[in-house]
């Protein structure tokens, strides 16, 4: 028996009239899916760290990024480029950030230096299993909350900022900062960053790669970097890959840098102890 055939965009499209790259791309879509439900139902997850450098002096992080990962049955990393638009709107999508949280919370709990950002989306503020750990743990050790930045894409924000405003306002009094993450992509009213009070302004990398050598990106980070000082904001740069470009984002008044430049992710960090306290009010 034949079935129909979903495409990348989520498309049905009848098996007798799809081409046979199609049917490939449909099947592969679907055992990688399965893969990483599988995979995260079973707890094959981890946190890759990238460090965050002040720009002005980038010899000792300001703090991580915990970037999570997902293994698959023999230990080999999933691509996330491969899954992780697919599970933004499935329940597989809330747990990758419980497991983020669970990952983040256990690595603050083991480095009391170290100041750490993992990655959230709007849609899990909501979900119970995700509150449940963070509150369970900060039982524990309420200090931890002070080390914990939670960077939410605009993308996401945009979509329910009242929602979003009453949750970072609950978290922001015990401690805990956020960052708005990849901030330019093209999706936030600045109403609504002006109502969210978020600490940290994470500018998209496809404004900062290669910006040494192209005006027009510097224009844009510069009006970036002046609305988020306004706002008082800590901003980092994403996607910092050379010097060149690392030196122009210093010169542009950009806080802090991230990117290869510095370090790529790695699940087996040498985590320093933290400058300073960033995304602190």
């Amino acid at each position: 028996m034949t079935t129909d055939i979903v495409d990348t965009e989520g498309r049905i499209i009848p098996f007798d009239l799809a081409d046979p790259l199609s049917v490939a791309v449909g099947g592969r879509d679907r055992d990688v899916l399965e893969t990483v439900e599988r995979a995260v139902a079973e707890g094959r997850t981890l946190l890759a760290y990238q460090p965050v450098l002040p720009a002005p002096r980038p010899d000792k992080p300001a703090f991580y990024e915990g970037l999570i990962r997902v293994l698959d049955e023999s230990g080999r990393i999933i691509p996330a480029r491969d899954f992780m638009d697919r599970v933004e709107d499935r329940e597989t999508g809330r747990w990758i950030d419980v497991h983020a949280l669970e990952h983040g919370l256990d690595t603050l709990r083991r480095k009391p230096e170290l100041r750490l950002s993992i990655n959230l989306s709007a849609k899990t503020i909501d979900f119970p299993p995700w509150s449940e750990v963070l509150d369970r743990t900060l039982a524990q050790d309420p200090t931890l909350g002070e080390r914990l930045i939670l960077e939410i894409t605009e993308r996401t924000a945009i979509l329910m900022p009242e929602r979003v405003r009453h949750f970072m306002d609950r978290l922001q009094s015990r401690g805990i900062g956020f960052a708005i993450d990849d901030f330019g992509s093209g999706y936030t009213s600045l109403r609504y960053l002006k109502d969210l009070y978020f600490d940290i302004l994470k500018i998209d990398g496809s404004f900062v790669r290669g910006i040494s050598k192209n005006g027009d990106d510097r224009a844009v980070v510069a009006s970036m970097v002046a609305l988020a000082h306004h706002f008082d904001m800590v901003t980092v740069a994403e996607w910092v890959e050379t010097a060149e470009d690392a030196a122009t984002l210093a010169t542009l008044g950009v806080d802090c840098l991230q990117g290869y430049h510095f370090g790529a992710p790695t699940i087996r960090p040498q985590l320093l102890d933290c400058r300073r306290r960033v995304g602190a009010r």
